[in-house]
């Protein structure tokens, strides 16, 4: 994952969007990753490291979510207060009205809604208005699978399909990588590495195609471990 401070990337990536005078949009997952990007953006406002830009949650999974994170502190490490500020940093957007209404105002904003990879939800309405608008970004918020509008526009794509449309791409797009829920290679290595005795074979099972067969590599070099990544249909006796 990229080693740069997720704060740090957002204080860069708002700073510079709101210096052109554009609103960010941020597709997220509605469970977790929201979670996780309210509690940055209200340490980076406390901070006065970013324009004290408003800030939208538009998805009623992620708001309800959220109310559940303050509502249970007993499973967070942070403290009451901390979990309150976090997910208060945001302004709830309760219905769709108010949320088509995030369209038509010019004011530049943080608007963090789902889904992560822009295959559904209402992050799709704010992205026809917004994607062609050079002044603003799309900050994706972790891992893009293949064939979603996230790993297109991620990987440069000038214009995308919603809702039938062809929608340009004029903003910026940034990736925040290092909010991946996900272990990279160096941090799997170092779990097996730990194993008291090698498993019969390694299968590798998730991730895409490449980075599957180098992390294969790397089993195999390193730990002498058998080790394959199973193709569609392939069967194993176990």
């Amino acid at each position: 994952h990229d080693p740069e401070d997720p704060e740090d990337a957002l204080a860069r990536v708002i700073g510079d969007t709101a210096a052109r005078g554009g609103t960010i949009i941020i597709p997220a997952f509605a469970v977790g990753r929201t979670q996780t990007l309210l509690f940055h953006l209200a340490r980076l406002k406390r901070a006065n490291r970013i324009p004290n830009l408003p800030v939208f949650l538009d998805s009623p999974m992620a708001e309800n979510a959220s109310e559940l994170f303050c509502r249970h502190l007993a499973d967070q490490r942070l403290s009451a207060a901390e979990c309150r500020t976090a997910c208060n940093v945001a302004h709830y957007v309760r219905d769709v009205e108010e949320s088509k209404g995030l369209d038509t105002n010019p004011m530049p904003k943080v608007i963090v809604s789902a889904s992560g990879m822009a295959t559904g939800g209402r992050v799709l309405h704010h992205l026809k208005q917004y994607a062609p608008d050079p002044r603003s970004t799309i900050l994706f918020a972790g891992f893009q699978a293949g064939g979603t509008r996230g790993q297109a526009m991620t990987e440069g794509a000038e214009t995308v399909k919603i809702h039938g449309q062809r929608i340009p791409v004029r903003a910026h797009v940034e990736n925040l990588h290092m909010l991946s829920a996900h272990a990279d290679a160096a941090e799997i290595m170092a779990w097996l590495k730990n194993f008291e005795r090698p498993p019969r074979t390694t299968f590798i099972t998730h991730g895409e195609p490449d980075a599957s067969d180098a992390l294969r590599l790397r089993i195999e070099e390193e730990l002498g471990w058998t080790c394959c990544v199973p193709e569609q249909n392939d069967e194993v006796s176990l």
